[in-house]
């Protein structure tokens, strides 16, 4: 390995590169931490500090004390460590701006100072402020409807006396107006017929409970049957009347709460939605819907998605997919989602097609054949349900899913006001969902746009070429790593492998141009450049167009030399150093004197080209950090992890895709995409075709 004599004594990667960053950059070094850098972003929130002091005295805060905890942990077991709650700095440091919230990350680093950690803070103080502004709002209008509610019992509708066994001396107010049914003289089973079937239990419980051992204060709400047949709430309050240390009777009031119930449950609801605008996909954003209206308002509730108009062909089967449902307790467990797409009864049907809500009541545990499919039916009969209430959800005068509640366990269907807020409460997730259907389309663009950058390798006589990317296993987002294969008209191979920073449709059509451009500067063999020319030429044109943020690369040119050998010459923009594969003699990393900077950091920085010839049966791999990112370890670590398995798939005698494959398989869970492309000289007649 050499390097070409005018890039020679090119500088080591500088922790200044973070001095212009937003968030706050803070550098240590040994088992100290002895502070060796900060950028301007963390003197502003922080207040300057002494460089070249150890943290404990740089920063001697009593709440520094965890920071100081932190930097430890990471130093002695290498593990990168995140506080995602928001923690406070009181800003009495000399120069420091005052009281500030923030949050953090620390990660073990290895800089010119040697072994150190790399702290990252972020600004918080604004959101911190108007999340507690909102917290202050929201109690004080809790306080007001409890003054309401506090003026509303004491003017009773309905006031009773009632001896210890239950019979009811004096009435005044308008029971039977209010229920319809007659005064009875005491409560027995016909008067608890007109209490909702999920409360009975539970006023029963209470009033024994008051009145057992030393009587108390009695009050419950309960919901009971009005004149309409509709049920309302009502919270009857009492208490005792002693005479000798006994209770001779109970002095009590009922009243109509229901337009207070209501309104706090409308509040608590439509608070519980609000999580709707944080939800990061569609999927998400509809199990919080189906989550906060059970089991206030229903026993249970599913969402099905209908198909995006655009993947959908015309004339097809209205099929719809159940993403999210939540039951309350008690009931049987519902049927487990599929993912599949199944088609829709002739009830949701014709919800979608007149965007109106349908109640559908029936007998306990007896819903209509044919009116829902068949999976359904089985689960309703089993909870014992009584009515469907289904409620499409209307965006841009297109019904994008709709929401099937179920009143179950032989409850009473639900009254119009129920109904009503039940539309509420879908209503005001409409534009929340529109932001995150737009998100999973954008998202699903750039997948798109990625999956087409990522082509197949061409085919080169007399060398095996591979390549292979794999999405992260836990995330949804778009990856930034992206591979080329390109083979130009004098015979020779220029591979790229990059990775850029950014995980939108924004990054991907970055990567897309990048990858463009190297293009058209490899192949232009009427200006032949080096792989460290293309790179800075890559470099100028990207900072002058503002293309991308931060991107590392590694570009390699192969060249023929006969007799089966290659030359291999490379350049690496901030980049996992090459590793190669000898046919004969332990792996080792491609590394000089480390790599250059990043693309889009410093175009004017000069960059250098690496020399290797690669014999028959030597295997050289250009890889995205993806491979070697293993929670719970360092870059070292995953360095050597990787250089173990891919030498073992070497001496296996693997072919190079399978060999690639492997790799790629051999990370159970990984953090990030991954990307990797390899180059083998073969004999000819042995090259993969």
């Amino acid at each position: 390995m050499r390097s070409t004599a005018d890039d020679v004594n090119v500088p080591e990667f500088e922790p200044e590169v973070f001095d212009r960053a937003i968030v706050a950059v803070v550098l240590t070094a040994g088992p100290e931490h002895r502070l060796v850098y900060y950028n301007e972003a963390f003197s502003r929130l922080f207040g300057p500090r002494k460089l070249g002091s150890p943290a404990a005295e740089a920063f001697d805060e009593p709440r520094a004390v965890r920071f100081l905890r932190m930097l430890d942990g990471v130093f002695h077991d290498r593990t990168a460590r995140q506080v995602t709650a928001p923690r406070t700095t009181e800003g009495t440091h000399p120069g420091a701006p005052g009281r500030r919230h923030f949050m953090y990350s620390a990660s073990p680093v290895i800089s010119r100072y040697g072994p150190g950690v790399l702290a990252i803070a972020v600004d918080t103080t604004a959101q911190v402020e108007t999340a507690r502004r909102a917290e202050e709002q929201s109690e004080e209008r809790h306080r007001t409807l409890q003054r309401y509610e506090a003026l509303m019992s004491a003017v009773p509708q309905i006031v009773w006396l009632m001896k210890p066994d239950w019979s009811i001396t004096e009435l005044v107010g308008g029971f039977e107006e209010f229920t319809g049914m007659p005064w009875r003289p005491v409560i027995d089973a016909e008067w608890l017929a007109a209490v909702h079937p999920h409360d009975r239990t539970d006023l029963v419980r209470t009033w024994k409970e008051a009145a057992e051992g030393t009587p108390s204060f009695f009050v419950c709400t309960f919901r009971m049957r009005t004149a309409s047949g509709e049920y309302r709430h009502v919270q009857s309050r009492a208490v005792p009347v002693q005479r000798g240390g006994v209770t001779v009777e109970w002095v009590g009031s009922s009243a109509d709460v229901e337009d207070q119930w209501r309104n706090r449950l409308r509040e608590r609801l439509l608070a519980r939605v609000a999580t709707v605008a944080a939800a990061g996909d569609v999927p998400q954003a509809l199990a919080a819907v189906a989550a906060a209206v059970v089991p206030e308002l229903t026993d249970t509730c599913a969402v099905f998605m209908l198909p995006s108009p655009e993947l959908t062909g015309a004339g097809g089967p209205l099929t719809a997919t159940r993403v999210a449902s939540s039951a309350r307790t008690g009931l049987p467990p519902l049927p487990p989602m599929s993912g599949k797409a199944r088609p829709v009864g002739p009830l949701a049907r014709q919800v979608i097609e007149s965007r109106r809500p349908q109640l559908l009541t029936f007998p306990a545990g007896e819903p209509p054949a044919g009116a829902v499919p068949d999976v359904s039916v089985e689960w309703l009969r089993e909870a014992r349900a009584t009515s469907l209430t289904m409620v499409p959800l209307v965006i841009d005068s297109t019904v994008v899913a709709y929401a099937v509640a179920a009143g179950c366990a032989d409850s009473p269907p639900p009254g119009s006001a129920d109904l009503a807020l039940l539309r509420e409460v879908l209503h005001e997730v409409r534009d929340p969902l529109r932001q995150a259907m737009e998100l999973q389309r954008t998202r699903r663009t750039a997948l798109t746009l990625q999956r087409a950058l990522l082509t197949p390798t061409p085919l080169v006589p007399g060398a095996e070429l591979a390549a292979h990317y794999q999405p992260a296993s836990k995330t949804a987002e778009i990856g930034g790593d992206w591979y080329d294969a390109l083979v130009l008209p004098d015979g020779s191979v220029t591979l790229t492998i990059g990775d850029i920073a950014g995980h939108d449709l924004e990054a991907a059509t970055s990567m897309s141009q990048l990858r463009s451009m190297l293009r058209v500067i490899a192949y232009d063999l009427s200006h032949p450049v080096t792989p460290a020319e293309s790179l800075s030429q890559l470099d100028r044109v990207a900072d002058g167009l503002a293309i991308a943020p931060l991107v590392t690369a590694v570009h390699a040119r192969l060249v023929p030399k006969g007799g089966g050998s290659w030359h291999a010459a490379w350049s690496n923009a901030g980049h996992p150093p090459p590793l190669l594969l000898p046919a004969d003699g332990p792996p080792r990393y491609l590394e000089g004197t480390g790599p250059d900077l990043p693309l889009c950091v410093s175009p004017s920085h000069p960059r250098t080209t690496w020399h290797h010839d690669l014999e028959i049966g030597d295997t050289l791999l250009l890889y995205t950090d993806g491979l070697i990112e293993v929670p719970g370890t360092d870059l070292a670590e995953g360095m050597a992890h990787l250089a173990v398995h891919a030498h073992a798939a070497q001496r296996a005698g693997v072919p190079l895709s399978t060999l690639c494959a492997q790799l790629l398989a051999a990370i159970a869970e990984r953090r990030d995409d991954a990307a990797i492309i390899g180059f083998r000289p073969v004999h000819e007649a042995n090259a993969v075709v």
